[in-house]
């Protein structure tokens, strides 16, 4: 498996300068839109600045056949402040994270083993920006833009992710429609959608209405 020590360090380089040395975020605190409040230096470890998550597989055992584990500020406290952070996904052959966003920060997919076919959707033209990836490419999605990825080789893949933000967020398009109590009538007026496919893909998610 590629190594992304190389892709981290640049990274890190490109973000910009802080104030003080560092801000290791106190997980007992309430989170804000800028983070989480400093835990107190004398508290500070080096344990604080190392995620050992990352080694290991996510758990691919869903209908999506895809798995996602962050190092975001909540699970890695060291990058707190920093504006970055990472993830790991996995999936399985045919497994595919579906059309997403990530309303607080920019994405870089870098694509350590297997193929992946992945792409975004301008958001003032709707052009769709597609490429089949291979072990070692990267390809970078904006800001807040729909996007996705989607494992079309013949074995399992593993992508390692950053993001320009230590909190980047996620809002799972299929969810936000069909996850919740919005009304089904609402959906059909709104998407074109055929109610009784609206009512089917509820029932699949959990949604109401």
């Amino acid at each position: 498996m590629i190594s992304p020590v190389i892709f981290i360090f640049s990274l890190i380089l490109s973000s910009s300068h802080a104030v003080q040395d560092f801000c290791v975020g106190d997980l007992t605190a309430p989170e804000s839109p800028v983070g989480y409040a400093c835990k107190n230096p004398a508290n500070v470890t080096a344990a604080d600045f190392v995620f050992t998550g990352l080694g290991v597989p996510a758990n691919t055992s869903n209908s999506n056949k895809a798995g996602v584990i962050p190092a975001f500020a909540p699970q890695f406290p060291g990058i707190n402040g920093l504006g970055i952070s990472l993830a790991r996904a996995d999936f399985e052959v045919g497994g595919a994270i579906p059309l997403h966003s990530h309303p607080g920060g920019s994405e870089v997919v870098l694509v350590a083993e297997g193929t992946i076919f992945a792409g975004f959707i301008s958001s003032t033209s709707n052009k769709v920006y597609t490429k089949t990836l291979k072990k070692g490419d990267i390809m970078v999605f904006p800001q807040g833009l729909l996007h996705f990825q989607v494992n079309t080789g013949p074995s399992p893949a593993t992508v390692f992710v950053s993001f320009s933000s230590t909190t980047p967020g996620a809002q799972l398009l299929p969810l936000a429609l069909f996850q919740n109590d919005l009304p089904t009538a609402v959906i059909a007026a709104t998407t074109s959608l055929d109610t009784a496919e609206i009512k089917k893909l509820k029932a699949i998610l959990g949604g109401s209405g």
